[in-house]
């Protein structure tokens, strides 16, 4: 029978809980849009460890009730430091809407999966409610929504530029990106009684002045003005001008620090801390979390979010792809910061012990799988580096690609007594694998190459070439699809050394910036005759702080300033969205229609020629089924003809 843990495992999330570790008051409060799940893979339970280590009482408020009388706000009183607030793991407006603006039913961060449990802007909500009712204590906000909206952004559900979340949520201080290196200074300095109005100085925070108010000056930082909120609400090209300076100070070693003007206010971005030491990230993981939802939600379902990640494990933070759609570097930043092998190791052991664990590890790996202790061979060159990603146009020369220090973790995961098998979960850069397009590469990339297929694919393995058009793949900021062909080749040839026959799924977007109909049209084409009837496709979704947003927006490329096509109305998404689904009967006709009016007469042939023969198969198929069953066939009872 398995042992029921003492509820003071957990972080408080009651008044009951706190009193029953004797505690009268807490030093800090995080209220998130997620459920409480003690894992390092959510980001409240982490910034909730982190703090306790410091010495601190800290509790949790999750997915309080924003719509009653407030009584989840109250139920611990007022915190003695400072109130956090996180919308959860996700934007929730992503969370709870579909590329089609359609609202989800679902939400994978609350018990049973159900919808309803957080608002719109959660973290703007929250904050208003607390500054409402504690006006004297500081509220710190972070996490994903906060990071992504620290300037004037563009939000697609709202169809409009909206300044700060400072602004609108009215918060004292913003953290942003991973957050636990400027806490540690804002727990010190709070502790010691400094006001938090004071702490303009701290890397990787953002606050308000009003306009007119004296700037701090810091003798290690320089500062860089871009075009004010209401100038970009006038001016679209101003807009898409400030992102090249955000995204490439957001990327920089030695950042400026960027100062907007908005609505009377002064919205000030200190530049973010170096990333994080290996030390420092296995502090971070190595913290005390019991890898369990709170038990407050065992009647109310299990959590779709934890039930996927329990049995996996995180290897290191941060992406150096730079797409052009992804939101990874602007909140965890391009520079990799890896665990040590100790550090992971230690985590399957816990992992190994989990109730439940039936030696089977789901996922090793990170936001792009196989970039594990990747990094500039000599620093000098990367302080001084300004570019948005380390690997597109081409694979910079001054980059380590080796993929040896993963190789070996593998095998020593796969030498654990209570692993059978170790899989890669997450999908992995295809171009760092490929002669074609990685330049730097060695015999690792083979090794490797081994090691996974034979070892580490669960059936199947996820690769993201996202579009075949060259021109569409330059805007993604991805290599061209030629790069695939050759990857798909030796993938292949790996499965075949090993007798083995693992699928590659590969994932593609619609109606990103830069896509016309046609190139989807070839799109499908040309993954039909590599073997493919795709399945994880995706409309574009518009996100803050990511350059094809930007382009949706404008019109324009935020590095160029020149205009770029977008697919914008339902009915352009729609017709992009259907080439994905050549093989589906009730999509032939439109797909017909469409590639006649191209005058792609071609495609025709090559898409649907077969596409009767197939729905014939497989009507003959199920009609063969239904009759192994006992059934009766459709025409069972139809009187013979007669002669």
């Amino acid at each position: 029978m398995e042992e029921m843990r003492p509820i003071t495992d957990w972080l408080p999330i009651t008044k009951r809980e706190v009193e029953k570790r004797g505690w009268e008051q807490l030093d800090v409060i995080i209220v998130s849009g997620d459920a409480y799940v003690d894992h390092p893979s959510f980001g409240s339970a982490v910034i909730g460890r982190m703090i306790e280590s410091q010495g601190y009482k800290v509790g949790i408020i999750p997915q309080p009730n924003w719509r009653d009388d407030l009584r989840d706000f109250k139920k611990f009183g007022e915190p003695r430091l400072f109130f956090g607030v996180t919308s959860g793991c996700m934007d929730p407006m992503v969370n709870h809407y579909t590329a089609g603006k359609r609202k989800r039913s679902t939400d994978a961060y609350s018990p049973g999966g159900k919808a309803g449990f957080r608002p719109d802007y959660a973290t703007t909500v929250y904050t208003r409610i607390l500054k409402e009712m504690y006006p004297d204590v500081p509220v710190i906000i972070g996490g994903i929504e906060a990071s992504l909206r620290r300037v004037t952004h563009y939000d697609y559900w709202k169809d409009q530029l909206m300044p700060s979340i400072l602004v609108d949520s009215e918060a004292d201080l913003l953290v942003y990106g991973m957050g636990e290196q400027p806490l540690f200074e804002i727990l010190r300095l709070l502790d010691k009684g400094v006001p938090i109005s004071s702490m303009k100085n701290i890397p990787q925070t953002s606050y308000l002045q009003h306009q007119d108010d004296k700037l701090l000056k810091n003798k290690h930082w320089q500062d860089v003005l871009i075009d004010s909120h209401e100038r970009c609400l006038k001016d679209k090209k101003s807009f898409a001008a400030n992102f090249k300076v955000i995204e490439q100070e957001s990327n920089k070693v030695n950042a400026r620090r960027i100062l907007q003007k908005a609505k009377e206010k002064l919205v000030v971005i200190n530049p973010p801390y170096p990333p994080m030491l290996e030390d420092e990230i296995d502090a971070s993981f190595d913290l005390p979390y019991t890898r369990e939802p709170h038990p407050k939600y065992k009647k109310r379902g299990s959590i779709p979010a934890y039930e996927m990640i329990k049995f996996s494990i995180n290897i290191h933070r941060g992406c150096f792809g730079g797409c052009s759609f992804c939101t990874i570097s602007a909140h965890q930043g391009k520079f990799i910061a890896s665990r040590s092998q100790e550090s992971i190791m230690k985590e399957v052991d816990a992992v190994t012990s989990m109730p439940g664990f039936k030696g089977y590890i789901s996922d090793i790996g990170g936001p792009s799988a196989n970039m594990y202790r990747m990094k500039g061979k000599v620093q000098s060159i990367c302080d001084r580096c300004v570019a948005p990603s380390c690997i597109h146009p081409v694979v910079c020369s001054n980059l380590d690609t080796s993929h040896k220090p993963l190789t070996k973790l593998y095998q020593k995961v796969d030498e654990h007594p209570k692993v059978k098998k170790a899989f890669v979960g997450s999908g992995i850069r295809y171009d760092l694998l490929v002669d074609s397009y990685n330049k730097n590469g060695d015999e690792s990339m083979g090794e490797y190459m081994d090691q996974l297929v034979s070892r580490h694919v669960c059936g199947r393995l996820k690769v993201a070439p996202e579009h075949t058009s060259e021109n569409t793949l330059k805007l993604m900021r991805k290599p061209a699809f030629k790069h695939f062909h050759e990857f798909k080749k030796k993938y292949e040839e790996s499965n075949k050394k090993f007798g083995l026959n693992q699928p590659l799924i590969p994932y593609f977007i619609s109606s990103h910036p830069g896509s016309q109909e046609e190139d989807m049209a070839n799109l499908a084409a040309e993954t039909k005759d590599m073997g493919f009837k795709l399945e994880q496709v995706q409309d574009f979704t518009p996100t803050p702080m990511t350059v094809a947003t930007v382009i949706y927006y404008t019109g324009l490329h935020p590095y160029t300033l020149r205009p770029v096509f977008t697919a914008k109305s339902p009915k352009e998404k729609k017709n992009q969205h259907k080439f994905f689904f050549w093989h589906k009967k009730e999509y032939r006709e439109q797909i017909r229609q469409s590639l006649n009016k191209m005058g792609r007469d071609d495609l025709v042939e090559k898409l649907l020629s077969d596409a009767r023969k197939q729905v014939k198969f497989e009507r003959v198929k199920n009609r063969r089924k239904n009759q192994s069953k006992g059934n009766k066939p459709w025409n069972r009872n139809i009187p013979k003809k007669r002669k």
